[in-house]
């Protein structure tokens, strides 16, 4: 997937309707289902409670959907501390080359 691919999937992933929101919490939870990966994500701003916003978005590999969450914590500039990450995998070896 491009970059401007997983843009267009993190802008459709959440659309504020024209609301300007101000996020400070990133909770990921990436599930490895079917070959595929599921993307949940859980943003919120810890100062106003109103500012949240939950998605679910499939990614075909998991660089994807981790550019996905990458992506969407700079949209939001949401700093590497405030954001946390579950992930899980049948078989972990099998999903992520390096």
């Amino acid at each position: 997937m491009s970059q401007g691919a997983a843009q267009r999937t993190a802008a459709r992933l959440f659309s504020n309707k024209g609301k300007v929101c101000n996020f400070t919490r990133l909770h990921v939870h990436i599930v490895e289902e079917d070959g595929a990966f599921t993307v949940k994500i859980r943003m919120l701003n810890h100062l106003k409670i109103k500012d949240r916003a939950f998605g679910e978005e499939t990614a075909a590999t998991f660089e994807m959907a981790s550019s996905m969450v990458g992506l969407l914590a700079a949209e939001f500039s949401i700093p590497q501390s405030c954001i946390s990450m579950k992930v899980s995998m049948k078989n972990y070896r099998d999903g992520v080359f390096h």
